[in-house]
């Protein structure tokens, strides 16, 4: 596309002066070869208002002066014609007035009412567009209109049918949209489709009439709030694909003038400042596009600058008319306007040709240029190409690829001609065999796994085997103990001895024979019932308690600790430490309580003031005296009690707040030292256990850091994993022990062994405590045998 590039045109118009006007002085030198200027003097008299140095005389350089005699066509010529024969091209224009209030930017942007000579830009340039689209015949042109009025930075549809005669506020509001390539869309701005001069005239009246009725009402048409009248033309060549598309912005910018001039309040005050704001926008972006390095601009700042972000800087022909009102009073309003004049007209527009591809034609396009490749293909190939590859063909190629995968040599080739179906297909068909030998590896793989598990599931069935012959065993010896024991009941005292004999370790009981061969037969296997039961239910208890204590202590370890915190120094400090602190909070509960009284005292007192003082003024209104007037002791007397309980409220409280911090540091302490303590035990503890082990290899420490006890030992030794497997884990240690504690009958001088008397050791219950146990768990043993039997 063709691009142009070139910075924005700019002209100036004064506009003629008024009857009771004073002119200002000002020159204007327009040379036909170069650029025009514009030469204003400021009056002595207004020069010496300012500061000293202050110039007296401004230049300013535009393309073309319009003086104060200029016609309108004159100036639609010069101005407005070339961006309008550019947007037929098809490139984006856009033309904007700006000047202060009165200084006839609306004259020179929509005209005077009066005259049809005085026709402005707007209605010129539509005039003159469509007659260009009459007369080329050689294109198919659509033209739309919008119209959109921006006050106090919000925009308005001013050709939306539905706001007849309704106030500005109520209209609905335009938003700016930016899609992805940040392109602005306008939402709720309408286009209307003009397809001559007549219709587009008749929607510019509409617009403007619409806002004249919606104007706010404390002005003349059009200085509060800019406009922009916008002309889309679309064009295309019959049968070409390609349609341009350009647009024309034409805009009526607000009122330049500073606020401090305009001298207004309220309402007008807040316009004014939207005005500047958005016009001190528009600056900004200027003042950006003219700096050379600046990389961001920043047009998202206004709604202003937002719609014209293309128009400024971008893919636009660009052209600004600066209105000047040269009075003696307004010429630093005329000097500011041709100063921004001139810093746009540093900027540099690049114009880019807006031209796409009308998708529908494109198609049409495509499918014709397929066609014409199939039949060139066809005359090079001398056969005809269809979509798909013949059943013949497929089958050579499967014939192909086996002998391709057959070959050994590393260089052979698969050659399939230069068709890109049959390409296609070989790599379908190769990645099918691949797939399907990796599934039929995974098979193999299966069903290797498969007879591996056959072989766990026989090994596995054979230990269940073993298992259940085992336990089959131990109900046997449970057996015959208790049918021992129904024979030894009648004989009560001799069954005691026994039971004390097989308390204290020994593995039989003389006078039964039967229980002699079980022993032979498995000599590791019979154990004494006290112990099963005792074992089992300590187990469970602790693991319970290991349970409620967060798994931190057990049972007999808590035993243990208690010994331990008496024997302990520290525990000393903390007795000392409870003592003093049952003290400091009593006396702090104390203290409290005066402190109250105190308080309530004082409430009290004051109380007392108050009624004296009602009392007095009731006297005072009732007999007035001199006495009034003077001090009541009374009162002295209730002030200085007052002070006094203060005195010691304050004394007290004082305490108080020692005694706080006394009890929060003992608290600190007490907490020290019971951490402390806890750490001493466990280290003495686990020191105890490995002496222990070390010393006498049957006192086993089991897993959870609970001594058993020698009444604990055979049951250990001999319980094997299966009966007890829920309650027990077997120590490593358990065989030695076994060997060097395996009693037998022959020795009955072994009766009762008593434990090695540590600080945590528990003695041997008494024999009445110990029937019981057996006793029970017989009973319970019984009950589960009667409900399996």
């Amino acid at each position: 596309a063709t691009m142009v590039k070139e910075t924005i045109r700019v002209y100036a118009r004064v506009k003629p002066l008024g009857r009771r006007q004073q002119a200002g002085i000002y020159s204007v030198d327009n040379d036909e070869k170069s650029l025009s200027s514009l030469e204003i003097i400021v009056p002595r008299d207004l020069a010496d208002g300012f500061v000293n140095n202050k110039r007296e005389s401004y230049k300013f350089k535009f393309q073309k002066i319009f003086d104060q005699e200029a016609k309108q066509d004159v100036v639609f010529d010069s101005v407005a014609k070339p961006v309008a024969e550019c947007v037929l091209a098809g490139y984006n224009g856009t033309i904007f007035a700006y000047g202060q209030t009165g200084s006839g930017k609306t004259f020179t942007i929509t005209g005077g009412a009066e005259r049809y000579s005085d026709r402005g830009i707007i209605p010129r340039t539509l005039s003159y567009i469509f007659d260009q689209l009459q007369k080329d015949s050689s294109k198919v042109y659509t033209t739309h209109v919008s119209y959109l009025e921006i006050y106090n930075e919000c925009g308005y549809d001013l050709l939306d049918s539905r706001h007849e005669a309704s106030r500005l506020e109520d209209m609905p509001k335009v938003t700016i949209m930016e899609d992805p390539d940040q392109n602005i869309h306008l939402k709720n701005l309408s286009l209307q489709q003009a397809t001559n001069e007549e219709e587009a005239l008749n929607l510019l009246f509409l617009g403007d009439t619409n806002r004249m009725i919606a104007e706010t009402p404390m002005n003349q048409a059009s200085t509060r709030s800019h406009c922009i009248f916008t002309i889309h033309i679309s064009s295309k060549e019959p049968g070409s694909a390609t349609i341009r598309h350009s647009k024309l912005h034409l805009v009526d910018l607000a009122g330049s003038e500073r606020v401090a001039k305009t001298g207004v309040g309220g309402h007008l005050l807040t316009e004014a400042k939207y005005i500047n704001l958005s016009l001190h926008y528009l600056e900004q972006v200027i003042i950006a596009l003219a700096e050379k390095n600046r990389s961001h601009i920043p047009y998202r700042n206004s709604m202003m600058t937002s719609v014209l972000r293309d128009s400024l800087g971008g893919n636009c022909m660009t052209t600004m008319i600066a209105t000047l009102s040269i009075d003696k009073r307004n010429i630093d309003e005329s000097i500011s306007t041709c100063r921004f004049a001139q810093r746009v007209a540093l900027i540099k527009n690049e114009a880019v040709l807006n031209e796409e591809i009308d998708p529908r034609l494109m198609i049409v396009q495509l499918k014709k240029e397929i066609q014409e490749l199939k039949d060139e293909l066809a005359l090079v190939t001398g056969k005809q190409r269809t979509s798909e590859l013949s059943q013949e063909e497929l089958l050579q190629l499967d014939e192909l690829i086996e002998a391709f995968l057959e070959d050994n040599d590393p260089d052979s080739i698969l050659d399939v001609g230069v068709d890109m179906r049959k390409i296609k297909y070989c790599f379908v068909h190769l990645k099918q065999l691949m797939n399907h030998s990796k599934i039929s590896d995974k098979k193999l793989l299966s069903q290797h796994n498969s007879n591996k598990k056959d072989s766990n599931k026989e090994a596995g069935e054979e230990e269940l085997k073993k298992l259940k012959e085992l336990l089959q065993q131990r109900d046997n010896e449970i057996n015959i103990l208790v049918n021992m024991l129904k024979k030894e009941e009648k004989k009560a005292q001799d069954a005691v001895f026994h039971l004390n004999d097989a308390f204290a370790g020994s593995t039989v009981l003389e006078q039964s024979p039967s229980v002699n061969l079980e022993e032979r037969k498995s000599p590791s296997s019979s154990f004494s019932l006290k112990e099963a039961n005792d074992f089992s239910s300590s187990v469970h208890r602790l693991t319970f308690l290991s349970r409620e204590t967060g798994g931190k202590m057990s049972l007999g370890c808590q035993e243990a600790f208690e010994v331990f915190k008496r024997d302990h120094a520290d525990s000393i400090t903390i007795d000392d430490n409870n003592q003093l602190l049952k003290q400091r909070f009593a006396e702090a509960k104390c203290l409290g309580e005066k402190l109250n009284e105190v308080r309530n005292k004082i409430n009290h007192l004051k109380g007392k003031i108050t009624q004296r003082h009602i009392q007095r003024a009731a006297l005072a209104v009732s007999s007035p005296s001199e006495e009034l007037n003077t001090l009541d002791p009374v009162e002295e007397k209730l002030r200085t009690q007052i002070e006094e309980e203060k005195k010691s409220y304050k004394t007290m409280f004082n305490r108080l707040k020692e005694l706080k911090l006394e009890i929060e540091h003992l608290q600190l302490l007490m907490e020290k030292v019971k951490v402390k303590l806890q750490k001493d035990f466990e280290v003495w503890w686990s020191e105890e256990a490995i002496n222990l082990q070390q010393e006498k290899p049957e006192m086993i420490s089991s897993t959870n850091t609970m001594t058993v006890y020698p009444q604990f030992i055979k049951s250990v030794q001999h319980l094997s994993t299966n009966s007890f497997s829920e309650t027990t884990r077997v120590n490593p240690n358990e065989d030695s022990a076994g060997k060097n504690n395996s009693i037998t009958s022959s020795n009955p001088s072994l009766k009762a062994r008593t434990p090695p008397s540590s600080s945590t050791s528990i003695p041997l219950t008494g024999d009445s405590q110990a029937d019981a146990d057996i006793l029970a768990f017989i009973k319970a043993r019984q009950n589960i045998l009667q409900k399996k039997g």
